[in-house]
């Protein structure tokens, strides 16, 4: 991989994607770094399923792909240890999981430790795992949201770096939630990759620190951006990957 996340030249940082479905935080990731609102390029993505929707996009936007089926290999190693070799074949700062669903192995993880993100539909650490929609309806939620984080070996349970939340309303469904999760997400999600491309969020020493000062709690979106909630004008449907 080149050099830290954050280093005072301007060239942009290298982004890869990984991706298992549809993509749309890939989408929206895509338009943030076309827009220069991320000082940074996509420059490879890469899915473990054939059909992902999200390899389109990618082609459309003249990214390279690649498809690394996991159903090819005889062991999550296995899978892992090509994964690593094509991931550092695209030189990447970072590497962003964008509904990738996959457990990773620690081997794999400590390889990129302090250069992984990922995205969780979930105010963590509350409903790590998969269904968070369902199981904040089933508690009686009054809110939900999204969280981005670094990735450790613990599934879902690396440093939070930044929260959009967003309320549950009395007739919400899962479906209906997770929609207007995602939208939060499409905010969120360029937003922190700013944030750590730029060197503003650093995670030194197992210290996560934004401006060079620990974060003693995350970053709420709106509240840290000053940036009002709206509709997202993709509307996309509800996420199950991507």
């Amino acid at each position: 991989m080149s050099g830290p996340i954050g280093q005072s030249d301007t060239t942009p940082r290298r982004l890869v994607v990984l991706i298992s479905g549809r993509g749309s935080n890939l989408g929206a990731l895509i338009e943030a770094c076309e827009q220069g609102r991320i000082p940074a390029r996509v420059v490879g993505v890469i899915s473990n399923r054939p059909d992902a929707g999200g390899l389109a996009l990618a082609e459309q936007h003249g990214i390279p792909r690649r498809v690394l089926n996991h159903r090819d290999y005889p062991s999550r190693e296995a899978f892992d240890a090509d994964l690593a070799t094509a991931i550092e074949d695209y030189a990447p700062d970072l590497v962003i999981l964008a509904g990738f669903m996959r457990i990773l192995t620690p081997g794999f993880v400590d390889r990129f430790t302090g250069r992984m993100l990922n995205i969780h539909p979930s105010l963590l650490p509350k409903y790590r795992g998969l269904d968070t929609h369902a199981r904040a309806l089933a508690d009686g939620e009054t809110e939900h949201g999204a969280s981005v984080h670094f990735v450790t070996p613990e599934l879902d349970g690396g440093p939070v770096i930044m929260q959009a939340r967003v309320p549950v309303a009395p007739d919400d469904t899962p479906d209906t939630l997770a929609t207007r999760v995602q939208r939060a997400e499409h905010r969120l999600y360029p937003e922190v990759v700013r944030r750590v491309c730029s060197g503003e969020i650093q995670w030194c020493g197992r210290i996560l620190q934004g401006d060079g000062r620990p974060l003693e709690a995350p970053l709420q979106l709106d509240e840290d951006t000053h940036e009002r909630s709206g509709p997202d004008d993709r509307s996309p449907p509800p996420r199950t990957a991507g």
